[in-house]
């Protein structure tokens, strides 16, 4: 962001005057501390050769094996899709079809998009159909776990160092690397940058960006300026904010945009996301998505999650029977992953958000910053839970050695896997610009 532009924050609304971004820096929200822009110089080109280097490691990630067991002689080896596969024949359809969507089908739209994007940009060209392929990168990041693969991969690895013989594959190492190219290619994305430059792609030859539209914002962002200082309740407590003054931004793009009056069905003018003031039901949604949550999550810690059959029988382990059998075979550092990722994350989550939800249905003015903090927690480690059903989809896929030893999903997994996408469900339905909407009232209330 090269010069002041009015800024409203995704958090808790506030509308405040931006600043010029400093150098690599970063500009923050003056009330709840969150991001609101970031320098990025050269981002854009950056991106896009982070995500060629991704798309070929992802394809050699998928297509030579992650990794093999050696018994007697014999290697069995297994790449992502055989174990997807693996699953699927084993019954085990809901586990395949969530690994085969958070660990290839969402990457692949990331990158494929990405690249759709970026390559037209690098010729001068306005990408084909760029607020559907711009939706489509913005839903696949939360998605696409592959960090949580590598992880999980790694927890698997000494699972099965005590069965037999561990042989790393080259897909192993692409993952790793796949990985932070992936995280380096998101990072290094440019929003503000890519629509300024989208619109100037798309202008005749000779052509300017009228004056005041800074390319990112346009026409929607001098509309909100206009806004008449008369407006009723526009100042609660002394803070201005997006609603209050009919004013919209746009979680994907960040375009800011009036609202009309019945204020239902507007979609992004820029990129075609839907738009709200307010997220639409967002405390019983949320509450429905946590009650869902906190009655698979006794089935998925009590019930067992995998199943071993062997020459001396058959046993059942649950995810904490996991944890315990890492703790005692001397790997107490992947124990304590295992034991935070599967058991204490989606507890925080669903106690948190428990807790967000019926303080803010309260309507309790305490603490708005630090419940703004703990929602912005609760959405960076809910993907994390998601390090068991990895391990057990590399077991199940390798440790198949007929009458000597074979290792299949338990229905915890099923329940486990359900939990952890209805956390993550539950924490986008919640709005946290609800936090401060109390605190405002009674500020108001007050004068």
């Amino acid at each position: 962001m090269k010069r002041a532009e009015l800024l409203v924050c995704h958090d808790c609304d506030l509308m405040q005057q931006g600043v010029p971004c400093p150098p690599r820096g970063t500009l923050r929200c003056l009330r709840c501390g969150a991001e609101l822009a970031r320098d990025h110089p050269e981002g854009l080109a950056r991106s896009l050769a982070l995500a060629l280097g991704a798309l070929l490691l992802f394809v050699i990630s998928n297509l030579y094996p992650i990794v093999g067991l050696a018994v007697n002689g014999n290697i069995v080896r297994t790449t992502l899709w055989h174990s997807v596969r693996i699953l699927y024949l084993d019954g085990m359809w809901p586990i395949a079809v969530l690994v085969f969507i958070t660990t290839i089908f969402m990457p692949a739209m990331q990158i494929v998009c990405l690249l759709a994007l970026l390559v037209p940009l690098a010729m001068n060209r306005a990408p084909w159909q760029a607020p559907l392929l711009f939706r489509a990168m913005y839903a696949a990041r939360p998605w696409g776990m592959t960090e949580v693969l590598i992880l999980g991969l790694l927890v698997a690895l000494v699972k099965l160092s005590h069965i037999a013989t561990v042989v790393a594959g080259v897909a192993l190492w692409s993952f790793g690397a796949l990985m932070l190219v992936l995280a380096g290619a998101s990072a290094a994305f440019d929003t503000r940058q890519f629509w300024a430059r989208v619109a100037g792609a798309a202008l005749p030859s000779g052509a300017a960006t009228a004056p005041g539209t800074n390319g990112a914002h346009g026409v929607a962002l001098n509309g909100a300026l206009r806004y008449a200082p008369g407006a009723s309740g526009a100042r609660a407590g002394g803070a201005l904010t997006g609603a209050a003054c009919g004013i919209a931004r746009c979680h994907a793009c960040g375009l800011l945009a009036r609202m009309p009056g019945d204020a239902h069905g507007v979609v992004c003018p820029r990129c075609g996301s839907a738009l709200h003031l307010r997220k639409v039901a967002s405390l019983s949604r949320t509450w429905a998505f946590l009650a869902a949550a906190v009655v698979l999550y006794v089935p998925a810690n009590v019930l067992p999650v995998m199943d071993t059959s062997s020459l001396f029988g058959t046993q059942k382990d649950t995810i904490m029977s996991g944890v315990v059998y890492l703790w005692t075979s001397g790997s107490w550092p992947l124990a304590l992953l295992v034991f935070i990722a599967s058991i204490t994350v989606p507890m925080v989550k669903i106690l948190g958000l428990s807790y967000l939800a019926w303080s803010t249905q309260r309507g309790w003015r305490w603490l708005p910053e630090q419940r703004t903090r703990i929602y912005r927690l609760i959405e960076l480690i809910g993907r994390w839970s998601m390090l068991d059903i990895y391990v057990i989809t590399m077991l199940v896929a390798l440790v198949q050695f007929k009458a000597l030893a074979t290792i299949t999903a338990g229905p915890a997994a099923i329940a486990f896997g359900a939990v952890v996408i209805l956390t993550m469900f539950a924490a986008n339905m919640f709005d946290p610009r609800l936090i401060w909407d109390a605190v405002e009232r009674s500020d108001g209330d007050a004068r």
